[in-house]
């Protein structure tokens, strides 16, 4: 999948999420809105409430849309036949659309009224979701190959000292402006960093590394140097500021992400189970939707 391609693939997550959630909310908008003894009498409560058709069909389609981002990424992930099937950070990108349109078919299906043991489960899925958003904070953190495997700090500080050797000998960085970059980004500050130490670090150092980099686009104009090689020159030195950062907070981040596992995992076997539960319980008592 090329840059194009994946920009694309990654736009059309949006484009249909947000596009999904503002036509139920539009569409569902007079119902959603009434208070809960009312809606018997409003003129959509045959189709929007839980047991409605269209109710019913989104809790139905979220709930496999649920299932199924789970199952292709674990099976992904997990299963060595499947590794050469596409890159694991694309498939943890479906998995993440899926998980995540999901709940909202499946909050839209509650028409907003939670009750009973269903309660739990949603809550859990409340939980999993946020939980699934902080994990993808910290998977990001993590340094891996394009296959998703994590890089030990020796491949890390080999390819740091690659893009030390690419500013210097490819577009004649200054070695003092380089020297200023290695003194901004030095691991060392980063070595006592707890969760939200390193949170507020990332969040810093985004906007230091804005700062930096005006400055370096700034010396790289006074190199006669073409401009793709100028354009290229400060990818290489954002690539090195960020690099820097991640060396210093990798054990941080694969700590937390251990943490992460255990607070996540459960929350999704309660959702899981729970759900099946309730769709086993709906099956018995007739409710077949349309077929």
């Amino acid at each position: 999948m090329n840059k194009t391609f994946h920009k694309v693939y990654i736009a059309a997550f949006f484009v249909i999420g947000i596009s999904v959630t503002l036509l139920l909310m539009v569409y569902g908008y007079n119902y959603y809105s009434t208070p809960i003894e009312e809606r018997f009498f409003n003129a959509s409560h045959k189709l929007l409430k839980p047991s409605g058709v269209v109710g019913h069909g989104l809790g139905i389609i979220g709930t496999l849309m649920m299932i199924i981002g789970v199952v292709i990424y674990m099976v992904r992930k997990r299963f060595r036949a499947f590794f050469n099937l596409g890159y694991l950070k694309h498939w943890l990108e479906f998995h993440i659309f899926l998980c995540t349109v999901g709940p909202i078919l499946v909050l839209f299906h509650t028409a907003f009224k939670f009750g009973g043991i269903v309660s739990v489960s949603f809550w859990s899925m409340v939980l999993v979701v946020l939980s699934g958003i902080a994990g993808r904070f910290i998977y990001v953190q993590i340094p891996r190959t394009i296959q998703g495997q994590e890089l030990s700090i020796i491949d890390l500080n080999k390819l740091n000292d690659d893009i030390n050797n690419r500013l210097l000998n490819e577009y004649k960085l200054d070695t003092s402006l380089l020297s200023e970059f290695d003194h901004l980004k030095r691991v060392t500050k980063y070595s006592a960093a707890g969760a939200l130490t390193a949170f507020i670090f990332v969040i810093k150092d985004y906007f230091e590394i804005k700062v930096v980099l005006r400055k370096f686009k700034k010396e790289i104009k006074k190199l006669s140097l073409p401009s793709s090689s100028k354009k290229e020159a400060v990818k290489t030195a954002k690539q090195k500021l960020i690099l820097s950062r991640r060396i210093g907070l990798l054990r941080t981040m694969q700590k937390l992400f251990k943490y992460w596992h255990v607070a996540h995992l459960p929350f999704a076997l309660i959702m899981i189970i729970i759900m099946f539960v309730h769709v086993a319980v709906t099956i018995v008592f007739g409710y077949k939707w349309i077929f």
